[in-house]
């Protein structure tokens, strides 16, 4: 039997089995609601919600302390001595990578599609509502993270949802929180293995083997595939070995590169079409408040353009935490303000290129698309390309497998940190985890297990519900965090030594 046929068989006994729950889940957790014409998932509703609410608690944060987040990443206000294994940079660009990938890609590609260009300001909006909520739950993941013995640091909803819910409730708080914590860890594990990990290989592997020829190239046959998912679990379980300060190594120079790339190919596009650019925003614009042909008209292009944002940026999922709570500070929120630049960068500016390019660009796939034609988002984003750079499907493959094996090395660590949680630090449950983890890499390739990558996404969004109920009951620590960091702030802009002396001296505060 060969091993098409072996995985072929795998691929239909597995759908068998779970797509039966795959699509009550999916139901279930996705459930919308007709308004306006057109039909709303309340989960996305829940996040869009929960960035306004937070905007406002916190006096829009994210732009009233944008340029001191960006002060933060830069280092001026580190202090010595402060507990973690990697800086402000490394932190953001960690997390970074588990957000910015395939989704910014080709998913935007679909929502301008359906959404028309509107549905490009809508999504510039969620983004800038996302971050507000990535400052919250950042903040918490530092507040209430664990320090083991030997210097590592765990962090995320699995730790900062019973210990604050306790701290401010008590023993009820205690018991709802070890419960919520159990359920978060067993969500991310199973997202960071599907997800995270089977479906980023998967996809990057099929890009690779659509530029080499297809399924009569190189890299085609099954062997090919093989080949392939065993040079990334291959990389992937050496830098896994290494633990955040590895990851955070590679993804400081990874995460750089590929939004550098990609958002370079996106400026020459928009270059080559720079009288095109005038009418491409205002397409946007008006797209946004007077839709043609979108279902539900603006609520159409907004329900899309909020989709899209909520699912690329992960704000409010508890996902992020895990990598910031590493960070090297004594000040919880120097994290969370660090933090917003993320939503910032992944749906602001990668996912806004990516729709500009393919408005002003206007490839024939994007138009085939919009008139109701089936047609793959990285098709339409890579045809785009394409009409300026002939040879781009090569430089978007390089721009794929980055963006795939970042988000694999992130969501590796923030599985581990689940597991490890569920089933302890010995070495032993460790190795375990790599082992299974750096399988699932190599299966990536060979497997699509499409409806267990569908449960994964229902079981993400379900921690989504656990994780902001926590974020508006632990709001106030919060605000108190802030409240302590910007007292600090303003000392070392009174004393640029202040918290740099002695390593155990606590920073200096000053009243407000």
């Amino acid at each position: 039997m060969s091993l098409d046929s072996v995985t072929q068989s795998v691929d239909e006994a597995v759908s068998g089995f779970f797509e039966p729950i795959a699509k009550w889940l999916g139901e279930v957790v996705f459930y919308t609601v007709p308004v306006g014409g057109t039909d709303l998932p309340l989960i996305v509703a829940w996040l869009v919600v929960a960035g306004l609410v937070f905007t406002g608690w916190f006096g829009l944060v994210q732009l009233r302390k944008f340029k001191l987040a960006v002060d933060v990443v830069r280092g001026k206000y580190d202090e010595k001595g402060s507990t973690g294994e990697v800086n402000h940079f490394q932190a953001l660009t960690a997390a970074v990578s588990g957000t910015v990938g395939l989704g910014n890609i080709a998913g935007v590609a679909v929502a301008v599609s359906i959404g028309g260009p509107g549905a490009t300001f809508w999504m510039i909006l969620c983004g800038l509502l996302g971050m507000a909520t990535k400052f919250v739950e950042v903040t918490l993941g530092v507040k209430y993270r664990e320090v083991h013995a030997d210097g590592t640091v765990s962090g995320g909803p699995m730790h900062y949802l019973p210990k604050g819910l306790a701290e401010r409730f008590g023993k009820n708080g205690k018991t709802l929180g070890k419960v919520l914590a159990v359920l978060a860890s067993f969500l991310i594990l199973f997202f960071g293995l599907f997800g995270g990990n089977l479906f980023q290989v998967n996809q990057s592997y099929a890009q690779l083997v659509s530029v080499t020829g297809g399924e009569d190239g190189a890299l085609g046959s099954s062997a090919g595939a093989l080949f392939f998912g065993i040079l990334i679990a291959a990389l992937v379980g050496i830098v896994l070995l290494g633990g955040i300060r590895s990851i955070a190594n590679v993804t400081s120079r990874l995460v750089p590169a590929m939004a550098g790339i990609y958002i370079v190919a996106c400026l020459i596009v928009i270059l080559a079409n720079i009288t095109a650019v005038p009418d491409a925003i205002a397409s946007i614009v008006e797209g946004a408040f007077n839709p043609e042909g979108v279902a539900g008209g603006v609520l159409g292009a907004l329900i899309i353009g909020f989709k899209r944002a909520a699912f690329s940026n992960e704000a409010g999922l508890g996902s992020a935490p895990i990598a910031h709570s590493a960070v090297k500070t004594k000040h919880p929120a120097s994290e969370g303000l660090v933090a917003l630049l993320e939503p910032f960068i992944d749906t602001v500016v990668v996912c806004t290129m990516t729709a500009l390019t393919i408005v002003i660009a206007n490839p024939a796939s994007w138009g085939e698309a919009r008139a109701g034609e089936d047609i793959g988002g990285v098709t339409i984003t890579s045809d785009a390309f394409e009409t300026v750079l002939p040879w781009f499907p090569y430089i978007l493959t390089v721009a794929v497998l980055l963006f795939a094996v970042s988000t694999v090395l992130t969501w590796g660590y923030y599985g581990l940190k689940s597991w490890t949680y569920l089933f302890g630090r010995s070495r032993a449950s460790e190795v375990t985890y790599k082992v299974v983890y750096t399988v699932f890499a190599v299966a990536g390739s060979l497997l699509t297990l499409q409806t267990l990558i569908d449960m994964a996404d229902a079981f993400l969004f379900t921690l989504a519900v656990i994780n902001i109920i926590g974020l508006y009951l632990l709001a106030p620590v919060v605000k108190r965090e802030l409240r302590t960091f910007l007292e600090f702030v303003r000392a070392r802009k009174a004393d640029p030594n202040a918290g740099n002396g002695d390593d155990d001296q606590e920073p200096v505060k000053t009243t407000v």
